[in-house]
């Protein structure tokens, strides 16, 4: 943290920017962590004297990995960044590789199918035959956490295409039977967070800016010069989302009927829209719990962008169609291929949360973003010797290191969100002990 005035006036972390659209509806646009906000020392608000708030972000990747091209051959922190996890070789003090957990909650541990899968992996429960037999981890955190912010928690998706049903399609359930979608346009995710709706910047002819500029004008007056800098940055960045959203294509602000053969869309695009919408989120602290569906179960988008059209996601982790399979060479390359882009997207959101000053370090320092696969090796849906990335939480986390586990996905679960987020769940279905080697 920058040199803090301590003698200076304190501003409330809920301070926001209000005003009315010119089709007279509520705009709000909240605030960036300002150091206004904080103690001298950075580690706590001053207005209201309590500790800087820990976020949780739950990031799924349907399908499954390329083992050989994904888990690095040591463990330690001397690890070689393998192919797959190569976007994140920059970020490599700032992330945790994990290996070796099963997914106990499916009965047969080695060979599974999807549904029994992503219910296991979710929430630690059994497939039900309509769905998980409990909540999501994303859902038991925010309703510890989730009580003081404006949105409970946010559900984020970007790739829309899917097989199947609620099972495949969602990743947060508040319990048997009740999926929560993701939103997956962001025009809408834009509203939901601004709090309202108005063609004329969806058209480019207005900002939504326009609606709080005077108030941004008066608060501005009495801020320092490092605050009033930090509040025009973040006021370009959300012009700068407003004119990513209001680029895209008209058919990106819908959701394809299913059936559609519409899965060629430019999904990378899509995703860092999504990251940023949610950076904006957790900066703000309109909310300290998200889940993040990059892709989905048994997922069946095309990958134009990395050249891979003949077949879907699906297909290539099997020899289906004109899918090569995924045991052999082709196959395996393609899905590697596939996964560094997981990753990639991934380490985007990271980055752009460590770009984010708060306190005394950054919003990356106070969240942690845990990242999982639907399946170990994709080929044979298998269930035991899963990944996992852990990103954040400094103080908390060892970083920097390769651990090859020996426990389960509720194991995990409890282990960092005790540890990091002391979110008080006390139990989880499959959770028996606490993993040694993640806390620091």
């Amino acid at each position: 943290m920058s040199n803090v005035i301590t003698k200076r006036q304190r501003l409330s972390r809920r301070t926001l920017l209000k005003g009315l659209s010119a089709a007279q509806t509520a705009v709000t646009v909240a605030l960036p962590p300002l150091v206004s906000m904080f103690n001298s020392h950075g580690t706590a608000y001053a207005a209201e004297g309590a500790p800087i708030e820990r976020r949780f972000v739950l990031w799924f990747n349907g399908n499954g990995i390329p083992e050989r091209y994904w888990i690095p051959d040591e463990t330690g922190s001397a690890y070689a960044m393998t192919p797959c996890l190569d976007p994140l070789a920059r970020l490599r003090n700032d992330v945790h590789v994990v290996s070796g957990l099963d997914n106990s909650a499916i009965v047969n541990t080695a060979f599974d199918g999807h549904s029994t899968a992503m219910s296991a992996l979710m929430t630690c429960t059994r497939f039900s035959g309509r769905g998980p037999s409990g909540p999501s981890l994303d859902q038991l955190v925010a309703a510890k956490l989730g009580s003081e912010t404006r949105f409970r928690s946010l559900q984020i998706g970007v790739s829309q295409e899917s097989f199947g049903g609620a099972m495949q399609k969602n990743m947060s359930w508040a319990g048997p039977d009740r999926p929560l979608p993701p939103e997956e346009i962001p025009h809408r995710l834009f509203d939901r967070l601004f709090g309202a709706r108005d063609e004329g910047w969806v058209k480019r002819k207005r900002s939504i800016l326009d609606a709080v500029r005077e108030n941004a004008n008066e608060l501005r007056k009495g801020l320092p010069v490092e605050d009033s800098q930090r509040l025009d940055e973040h006021l370009s960045s959300v012009r700068d989302l407003e004119r990513s959203i209001a680029s895209l294509p008209p058919e990106f602000r819908k959701v394809t009927p299913p059936g559609e053969d519409f899965d060629m869309k430019d999904w990378p695009r899509i995703a860092k829209v999504q990251s940023d919408l949610l950076a904006y989120a957790l900066a703000t602290r309109q909310t300290r719990v998200a889940s993040y569906m990059l892709t989905k179960c048994q997922g069946l988008a095309r990958f134009p962008w990395l050249g891979h059209t003949a077949a879907r996601h699906h297909d290539y982790t099997h020899k289906d169609g004109k899918a090569p399979g995924a045991s052999g060479a082709e196959g395996q390359r393609i899905l590697r291929d596939i996964c560094r882009w997981h990753v990639e997207e991934f380490a985007y959101l990271v980055s752009k949360l460590k770009s984010i000053p708060e306190g005394a370090g950054t919003l990356l320092d106070n969240s942690m973003l845990v990242f999982v696969h639907e399946h170990a090796e994709a080929n044979l849906h298998k269930a035991s010797g899963m990944i996992a990335v852990v990103a954040g939480s400094r103080d908390k986390l060892i970083h920097g290191r390769h651990t090859r586990v020996a426990g389960n996905v509720g194991d995990f679960y409890l282990t960092l969100t005790e540890g990091v987020m002391n979110a008080g769940l006390g139990t989880l279905p499959t959770a028996t002990k606490k993993l040694p080697g993640l806390l620091a």
